[in-house]
């Protein structure tokens, strides 16, 4: 495992996609802060990365808490003295229309999911300045096209686009870059949340793979690998960028 001595904040990492972004990041030789909402979770990531060799710090935040970012930035420097990349990833979805969602429900969503990336961003922002560093946002392919009973995800996932754009406007002079990434159907929690709600959830995934033009699903590793290669030197003149990583969904054929 090479080392960097670069550092890493990974929100949402207890599990699913941020978890395997946060184990890739150590393969590069990253520091690791794993933040999760669930403890448990950032405590078994920060293990697989211990084991494989790494550095990891477990921190448990609420992302949609301003005190509970800000311990997360003392913790962070206080034990690596600095941050070269932030990954927006902590996310949740309820699966309801506009009609059957609560307002709890919605601005839940709407805290957590866009919410959690202004205010990591903003307290990270000047250690990211420091280091010349990089923010990659979780977005989604929902956040160009719907489904439904999501109404509520897909506006914050579009909305996390727009955000990546302006924040690559207001901060690219002061060498940050900021980008996001569009996965479709991954092999994660959200996803297989998701597949719950339907009548035959098995079915489901079969008939979303077959949606794909590679006709299956994606794995977290395959997310992860973009992940790293937008905070990484190799992509020093991408910023503000969607990068869609669905396995051409759209493309396949229709469900039978």
């Amino acid at each position: 495992m090479s080392n960097n001595n670069k550092t890493v904040v990974v929100t949402g990492s207890g599990s699913g996609i941020g978890r395997a972004c946060a184990v890739e990041f150590a393969k590069s030789g990253y520091n690791v802060v794993v933040a999760d909402i669930n403890l448990d979770g950032a405590l078994e990531t920060a293990n697989q990365i211990n084991d494989l060799k790494g550095i990891a710090l477990a921190v448990e935040i609420d992302v949609s808490d301003p005190k509970s970012v800000q311990l997360l930035v003392e913790k962070t420097i206080g034990e690596f003295k600095q941050v070269d990349a932030l990954v927006n990833n902590a996310a949740i979805q309820i699966n309801k229309t506009v009609a059957d969602m609560s307002f709890d429900e919605w601005n839940l969503q709407m805290t957590v999911n866009v919410g959690g990336i202004f205010l990591c961003s903003k307290l990270f922002l000047p250690y990211l300045k420091n280091s010349k560093g990089s923010i990659v946002n979780m977005s989604s392919v929902n956040g160009f096209f719907v489904e439904p009973m999501c109404a509520g995800y897909c506006a914050t996932k579009a909305a996390i686009i727009g955000l990546t754009k302006a924040m690559a406007i207001d901060h690219g002079h002061e060498g940050i870059r900021v980008n996001c990434i569009c996965p479709g159907y991954i092999d994660a929690g959200l996803a297989e949340g998701y597949f719950q709600t339907k009548p035959d959830p098995a079915q489901a995934r079969i008939d979303a793979g077959k949606l794909h033009a590679l006709w299956r699903i994606g794995t977290p590793d395959e997310v992860a690998k973009v992940a790293v290669f937008l905070a990484s030197d190799d992509a020093s003149f991408m910023t503000g960028a969607s990068v869609v990583v669905d396995g051409g969904l759209g493309s396949g054929l229709p469900p039978k």
